[in-house]
């Protein structure tokens, strides 16, 4: 998993509260577990005209030229701001491998569903909460400024916009050490592999017979 340190990017807005993970990935393209190559059908129904398909040749779709992403102010965003209860639904962790493989590396909202919320951390995507006055402001200032960009930093905590206000946010310590270090779930058992070999050298000793067994299954 990538590590997150510090991020600054271009924010592109989506405006709309309750975007649940059958709108950020559909059903259809839940088949492979690669993790990789969800990037083109992103929010496929809204940034495509027709029907999207697996496999399909995204580069030659008719695009829905009022959807965010296909404007060309936000071709290059990477920090995607929403609104309440992002990531609702499914607990599909295909939404955040499309989401990463796009290239958002980190989204902002009000509030996120819980199951979306920790296969973020899980993904190297930084979910961040602000206060929904702040995410209002961040709307209106996105919109007005054309390459409105943000600067996250995950050890300090911050959001820093272009005039230098600075916006804090909560972070899990556990979260948080697992993000800078770019650790996911057999990462973090691997910090422990030293221990974990200790054991094997022990019960190998202690039980010989059953790696025997293993060896001759």
């Amino acid at each position: 998993m990538r590590a997150f340190t510090r991020h600054q990017g271009v924010v592109a807005p989506m405006d709309r509260s309750n975007v649940d993970t059958d709108m950020i990935i559909p059903k259809q393209f839940l088949k492979s577990i690669k993790r990789t190559g969800f990037g083109p059908n992103l929010f496929d129904e809204l940034r495509y005209l027709d029907e999207g398909k697996p496999d399909q040749d995204c580069s030659q779709r008719p695009i829905n030229p009022d959807f965010v992403l296909n404007q060309p102010r936000y071709k290059e965003a990477s920090v995607l701001l929403a609104r309440r209860n992002f990531g609702c639904g499914s607990s599909r962790e295909h939404a955040p491998w499309a989401l990463d493989d796009y290239g958002f590396r980190v989204i902002i909202a009000p509030s996120f569903a819980d199951i979306f919320f920790n296969n973020c951390f899980k993904n190297g995507l930084l979910p961040i909460v602000l206060e929904e006055e702040t995410v209002d402001r961040l709307f209106a200032d996105v919109e007005a400024q054309e390459g409105y960009s943000l600067d996250v930093d995950l050890d300090s905590q911050e959001v820093v916009t272009p005039s230098g206000e600075r916006f804090s946010f909560d972070v899990d310590p556990f979260r948080k050490h697992c993000l800078l270090n770019g650790l996911d779930d057999i990462g973090v058992t691997l910090e422990d592999s030293d221990t974990i070999r200790e054991y094997e050298s022990a019960r190998r000793q202690r039980s010989p017979w059953l790696f025997d067994s293993f060896a001759n299954s």
